[in-house]
């Protein structure tokens, strides 16, 4: 019983609310993300470069606003409005998105939903740090991932089984498009009446804050060196559909990592707090490059099964760890700012990631992109490795 007490410290009523917008936003863009690329190529007739190139302009555009969010919630000395905005956008992208009859029209969809993402997300992990005690911010980040992920693994079922539904041999994407609307417009509901508001981190309109610190520098570049090599995972679903997996197959096995995302994310980050959060991502980037150098050898389908829920440990022991790793290298005043600058950064670097895996794909072998990424991932965890030794970080 004390461990599953010990699990509930912390995890305060925004974190709470904040999990389950994240998990019902989720199920929403999760329907449609295993969906969109087969729509791209197999409706629309695109060719796989332009597949990476909207996914990498996407979350570049994400990225841009997830500074300018971050900076302005900090300036503004409030997150909910931006938190409420971006969350209301994405929600509006999915209708948009069943109108479309070329690929210029899914890049405009797409979008208007990153526009939404990158007006929230630095926001919203300010005001989850803000909202609970910093003993408690990897237990916190990692509730929040597996409600987020939770949602991820929901939605491609809920998408499968209306596919099954309409019939699988033809199933009709735009209607798949439109029923995504209506979980992002629930979750908009739960933001706007349960989640408050937390301690305003600065008084509104003050002078700019403090610049970010040179170790918060450090551990963004040697993050950097990993994201290189971290495309989008439309090419893991695509390397799925080359050894003959069915819709339905890539669905399930995108839930399947998902699920082991959200059943490890929690545990993940309560581990985090206690045995060192630089130390708990080396393990998430190491699992991240076998499992690249698997996707890069499978020349069987089975594989990729266990490939695909092994993925779930990366993400559990890496992504939201990283956030509250950014917690502890900024201050109250200038949160939102240095998690804008990390995951915008992140996100810019998704692009370039994505548009060379779809140029290594094409030009060189399906095989490339993830090559490429088990290497960025084992050099980055050396990286930290080394810089953590040398500075002796206790977080």
């Amino acid at each position: 019983m004390g461990f599953f007490k010990d699990m509930r410290a912390g995890l305060s009523r925004n974190v709470t609310f904040l999990g389950v917008v994240s998990g019902l936003t989720d199920i929403s863009s999760e329907m449609l993300y295993p969906i969109v690329p087969v729509f791209l190529t197999s409706v629309l007739g695109a060719p796989m470069q332009v597949v990476g190139l909207i996914e990498g302009l996407a979350e570049a555009t994400a990225s841009f606003v997830k500074i300018l969010g971050g900076r302005l919630s900090d300036r503004v000395g409030r997150r909910k409005p931006f938190v409420v905005a971006g969350y209301s956008l994405s929600a509006v992208s999915k209708p948009l998105l069943a109108l479309a009859a070329s690929w210029q029209f899914v890049l405009f969809s797409r979008f208007v939903d990153r526009v939404g993402k990158g007006l929230r997300t630095s926001a919203r992990d300010a005001l989850i740090a803000g909202s609970v005690d910093k003993a408690h911010w990897g237990k916190a980040f990692g509730f929040h991932r597996a409600m987020d992920t939770l949602g991820a693994a929901l939605g491609p079922l809920t998408a499968l089984a209306l596919i099954h539904f309409m019939g699988a041999e033809k199933p009709d994407y735009r209607f798949i498009f439109l029923a995504a609307f209506l979980p992002a417009l629930l979750g908009v509901g739960v933001l706007v009446w349960f989640v408050k508001e937390a301690a305003q981190p600065r008084p509104a309109g003050s002078a700019a804050p403090a610049p970010m610190s040179a170790d918060f520098k450090v551990f963004v570049a040697l993050y950097a060196v990993f994201a290189l090599g971290n495309s989008s995972d439309v090419f893991l679903i695509m390397k799925a559909r080359t050894l003959g997996f069915t819709l339905t197959q890539v669905i399930l096995a995108y839930t399947a990592y998902n699920l082991v995302y959200a059943l490890l994310a929690s545990p993940a980050g309560w581990l985090a707090d206690r045995l060192g959060k630089v130390r708990t991502m080396r393990f998430g980037f190491l699992v991240f490059a076998l499992v690249y150098a698997g996707f890069a050898l499978a020349d069987r389908p089975w594989m990729l099964w266990a490939l695909f829920a092994l993925y779930g440990f990366y993400g559990a022991f890496s992504e939201g760890i990283a956030k509250a790793v950014i917690a502890h290298l900024s201050t109250a005043e200038n949160r939102g700012a240095a998690m804008g600058y990390f995951q915008g950064t992140l996100g810019f670097l998704t692009f370039a990631a994505s548009a060379l895996a779809g140029l290594l794909w094409d030009g060189v072998s399906p095989a490339a992109p993830f090559i490429a990424g088990a290497a960025c991932a084992l050099l980055a965890g050396a990286a930290l490795t080394f810089w953590t030794a040398r500075k002796q970080l206790q977080f």
